[in-house]
Formats: structure tokens, sequence, C-alpha cells
């Protein structure tokens, strides 16, 4: 008898699993293939691998993942920090399918203190490992250029690639250029200024980079007054200058109290398409040294505490932060050594807190702002989950359906349909409406006709149903759309309100029975988008209703003249377009379309008017 292969590959699993040690670790899956799929960490390596295979799990990915699996591999460490470590290279090293992916497209330049016997200060965005030190990356570009521009201020570098040996020097290879003449450079090419003063400037400007702007302006400050004691004027001159531009620098770059030292501060968004952004704040004596966020794709369903625990490891091993204090937003199962962990509520470090979270929310906006120029429907369909989700409608609703009435004083009564189809307006779908059963300006009656003569006709074509209905026009409209719609036609459609303020301006969306105002930001795509519908089918109805009235001004002008019939009336239009030209013209050119004797009939009859 034959073991099914599925059979032996459970068997051979099981085996791994009730041999795995129950230490921290990484584990892998790997598929038939010898692929590995899967990466995950763990505080107890057995209890954690058990998990997958002890219960059945819901359709979906880890089903998916868990039916591929065909061998495990696990590495047991110390603690729960170093699988945490682990656990992000080899992701990052193997990209497995199933885990979440970090979308680092763009590579954010950084600032390299290049390893040189007088090292250079430049913007790169490559990394490498030479001995270099490197800092940022900055995803912030004009906060990146005015440190820049500070250091150049503050310190005569070399910008020059020349190859500044002891030997090169000593043997007179070189000879100073502009740099030095503009005194932007202090000519250490041809010996002018020692490698000890230039590492001096080094060592104060990696200070700068690391944040710790403080430090420095206090050394600045202490000698400038020692010079000054000492009568040294000019000199101390040149020091109160490099000290102006530190306190001006740390005065734009300064957010919080100055007593906030050495703090991470992290925070989580996620959107509806299976993305989660995180933000990273280095703050070095209450000034943001570093800012950073980026985006992972969810695969399993992950939650907001996972995914902040990723983004925490990564950003604290990309930026090699050994901050003993991470902010965030809430509370993690985490623990990483020496570090403690705060979710501030209100002070300095909660402003920080909200400061990452704008940061985030913001950065948020612009991914889906460059989405939808990608995929214009992506936006529709936001907009309309929108919808859904301030109606608490059972689905988005793709077509919406708007009726407007249209009179003067109950002369030439008309009303419009129109229709949007995912957000858009479907113009081959609109209807004008005679208004036939009522008398007077009665805009109530109206809508009742025109919403009865619409929906009737629908259920007797098999005609699709609109998932939601607006009115243009308030509590009193969306009450006699109801007793139609409900009462009369038996029909399940939610109905929805469109107000106007006193300046004829969209106001406010109500819904419900009785109706409740729903609060929409007035500058938010959602409200646009209403704003869009309702001017829409007030333009529709008013110029329905416009060309009506004219009709009917321009027949009534022709048809009171005796001897002229619909023939000589439709020529005479066609020729001059309106009424109003007829009169304008002369005999001759009215002779010309219908004859002499019919145009003096139009003559005379047009000028008794």
């Amino acid at each position: 008898m034959n073991t099914k292969p599925e059979t032996k590959t459970n068997e051979y699993l099981k085996g791994i699993v009730s041999n795995l040690p129950e230490k921290p670790g990484v584990y892998q899956y790997l598929n038939t293939e010898g692929t590995i799929i899967y990466v995950g960490k763990a505080k107890n390596l057995k209890k954690r691998v058990y998990s997958y295979f002890s219960k059945e799990h819901e359709p979906g990915k880890t089903r998916v993942l868990v039916s591929k699996i065909a061998d495990i591999r696990y590495i047991v460490v110390n603690t729960e920090e170093d699988a945490l470590l682990l656990e992000n290279n080899l992701i990052k090293k193997y990209k497995p399918r199933y885990n979440v992916l970090l979308k680092d497209d763009k590579t954010y330049p950084s600032i390299c203190v290049q390893n040189e016997y007088f090292p250079r200060v430049f913007r790169t965005r490559k990394i490498i490992r030479n001995g270099s030190s490197y800092y940022g990356p900055y995803s912030h570009i004009p906060s990146m250029y005015a440190l820049l521009d500070l250091i150049k201020h503050l310190y005569p570098l070399r910008t020059c690639t020349l190859n500044l040996s002891p030997e090169n020097i000593r043997a007179g290879k070189f000879k100073v250029c502009l740099e030095y003449h503009i005194k932007k450079c202090a000519g250490p090419c041809v010996g002018l200024q020692s490698q000890d003063d230039y590492l001096k400037n080094i060592d104060e400007i990696k200070e700068i980079l690391k944040g710790n702007t403080q430090e420095i302006s206090r050394m600045l400050l202490e000698k400038m007054q020692e010079l000054a004691g000492e009568m040294k004027f000019e000199e101390a001159q040149k020091i109160k200058e490099k000290y102006l531009l530190i306190e001006n620098y740390r005065a734009k770059s300064e957010v919080v109290s100055s007593v906030l030292h050495n703090i991470d501060v992290f925070s989580i968004e996620e959107d509806d398409s299976n993305s989660a952004f995180v933000n990273y704040l280095h703050i070095t004596n209450g000034a943001i040294n570093q800012a950073f966020t980026f985006e992972y794709k969810k695969k399993l369903n992950e939650s907001k505490e996972e995914l902040l625990t990723l983004g925490i490891i990564e950003m604290r091993e990309r930026y090699k932060s050994h901050s003993r204090e991470i902010i965030v937003p809430f509370e993690l199962d985490l623990e990483l050594n020496n570090v403690v962990f705060t979710v501030p509520q209100r002070g300095d470090k909660k402003k920080l807190l909200d400061l990452s979270i704008l940061n985030v929310k913001q950065y948020k906006a612009d991914r889906l702002k460059q989405a939808e120029k990608l995929n214009p429907e992506q936006r529709s369909m936001r907009l309309l989950k929108e919808i859904q989700s301030e109606l608490h409608l059972d689905k988005p609703p793709l077509q919406i359906e708007c009726f407007d009435n249209s009179n003067i004083q109950g002369s030439d009564a008309v009303a419009a349909c129109v229709v949007f189809k995912k957000a858009k307006p479907s113009k081959k779908d609109y209807r004008k409406y005679n208004i036939k059963t009522v008398v007077g300006p009665d805009d109530y009656a109206s809508m009742k006709e025109v919403v009865r003569r619409r929906y009737q006709r629908a259920i007797e074509e098999s005609s699709p149903l609109p998932d939601l209905i607006i009115t243009d026009g308030g509590k009193g409209q969306m009450e006699v759309v109801r007793e139609v719609i409900e009462d009369e036609l038996h029909l399940n459609i939610p109905i929805a309100g469109l107000a106007k303020d006193n300046k004829h301006r969209t106001s406010e969306l109500l819904f419900g029975f009785p109706a409740q105002t729903i609060g929409i930001k007035q500058q938010s795509s959602l409200f646009r988008l209403l704003t869009q519908i309702q001017d829409e089918v007030h333009r529709f109805a008013i110029t329905f209703h416009r060309d009506k009235r004219s009709k009917r001004q321009v027949a009534s002008a022709l048809d009171t003249i005796k001897g002229v019939g619909e023939k000589t009336k439709t020529a005479l239009l066609k020729e001059f377009k309106s009424v109003k030209r007829i009169k304008e013209a002369s005999l001759e050119e009215i002779a010309k379309v219908i004859g002499e004797a019919k145009a003096q009939t139009v003559k005379e009859g047009l000028s008794n008017e």
C-alpha cells in the first residue's frame, strides 16, 4: 500500500515540530523546491510553529502558506531582540513570498564624511563600507541641504577629490584653487592647514550631523567669551558669526523642550489596500535629527502591532540608533535590552508622537494621490467606500441617481434625473421629465410624480435600480421620495438629501428617517463629489426648463399669426434661429425663404407683438 505524498510530508513536518526547542529563535518555511517562502520570529519556537499546524485556518493566505510548507529550518538565539534582528535581516535577504514586503522604492541621500587623511563632506546615495561615516538617509531633502549649507558656512572644508596624502603634500604636487582665494578652504593641499586643525572641524561637524548642536553652540559661546576677555575682538567676531549661524539653525529645527535627548518616536497608519506606513523620528536635544517614513505591503493580514515591531527593528538597525527610550502610539509586546517603551498621554512627548502621526498621515495621503493619478478608478472606489462608510450602507453605491425640479411660479414645470456610475457622470442615462399631474408650483408633488414614473418603469422593464437616491433638497424632499420608494413601490433603496445654504452652495448631507446631518469636511474629495452631483442635476434641470420655456415663447409669437403654419414656422426658425432675428430681418430677406405674400403677413404679425 502506497502512502500519499501529502501524508509523508505531514508526518515529516510533525516530527520537526515535536523536536523544536522551547527557546527564542527564527524559523523558516520552505516549499517543495527548497525556496524559503516565510520567515518568522518566536519567543518560544515550539509553541509558535506548532500553532500553524494545530488548527484549521480560515480560507485565505495563511491556509495557502501552510499547504505549501514542505520543510522547516530554525535558528536558536539568546534573546527575543536577537530573534527580531535576525528575522529582519533574513526577510530582506530572501524576500520570502508570504512575508510583508518593505517598499523602499526610493533611495534617499545621506551625508558622507569620507574616510580620508583630510576628509570630505558630501551628499551621496551610495553607502560604501570603507570606514567612512554616513548620516541619514534624509527623506526631507531640504533639511539635508540646510545642514550642508550650515557646515559650509561654519567650516572651511576641501571640496576637491585630490589624493591629499602627507607624501603628496610634502612633494608639493598641488596648488591652491579658487576655493582657497574666496576663503572657503584653508589650503591643506599645500600645508597651510594642519591635519589636527582640520580634524577638529570634522569632529564638530560629526556632532552637528548627530544633532548635538547644543553642545557645539555652548563650546563656541565659551570660546567667544574667552577671546573677548583676551581683547582678541577680531577672532571673537568670527566665532560669534559661527555661534549665530548654529543658533539660527537650532531655532528652526527645535520642536520641543531641549531636555528631551536621544529618543526614537514611531507611529503607524494603514490603508484599505493592504499597505501600512511607519514613520520614524529620532530626537536629539529636542530637535528632529532623523525623519523617515516607509511602506510595508501586507501578505498575511498582519496586525498593526506586528508591523510596527518590524518597523522599529528595521529603523533602529538602519540608523544605528541606540536610544534608550522609544515613544509609540500603543502598547507593544516587545522587549529590547535597556530600552523603555512610552505611550505618552500629554506633554512634550505627546507633542512628538503627534508630530510623527502627522508625518505618517501626510505620507499616506501623498502615496494615495500618486496611486490615484496612475489609476483613476481607484479614487472613485475610495470615494464610494467613504459614502458607504458614512451612511452605513451594505455595499458601495456604484450607481447613484439624483433628482431636481425646476419651474417659475408653476409654469413649464420640469424635473431631471442624473446618474453617476462609479462616481462618474453617465450622461446617456440622464432623463428629463415634463410634469404632467401637478398644477401650480408644488415641488413635493412634482418630485413624487417623477420618482414614481422613473422606478415604476424600471420595475416593469427590469432595469438596474440605483444603490443610492439623492434628492436636491432637505428633509421634506427626502420624505416624499421615501413615501414613493418604500410605501408605494415597496423598494429598499437608501435615500439621502443634499441641502444648500443661503448662498445656494452645497452645505450638508442628510441621511436616515428622521434625517440626520452627516458631517463631511468641506474641502474633502467626497464633499467635492457630492457638490458635483448636486451642481450637475441642477444644471441639467435648469437647461431643460430654459429650452422648454424658450420653445413655448417662440411658438406663441409665430402661432398667433394667421396664415403661418408649421412648415413656414420651421423654415423661418431654421434660417433665422430666433423670433428676435426674424423681427430684425428685412421683408426681402424673409421673402427669400417663404415668398413675398407670407413674408408680408409675418412682418405685420410680428410688428403687432
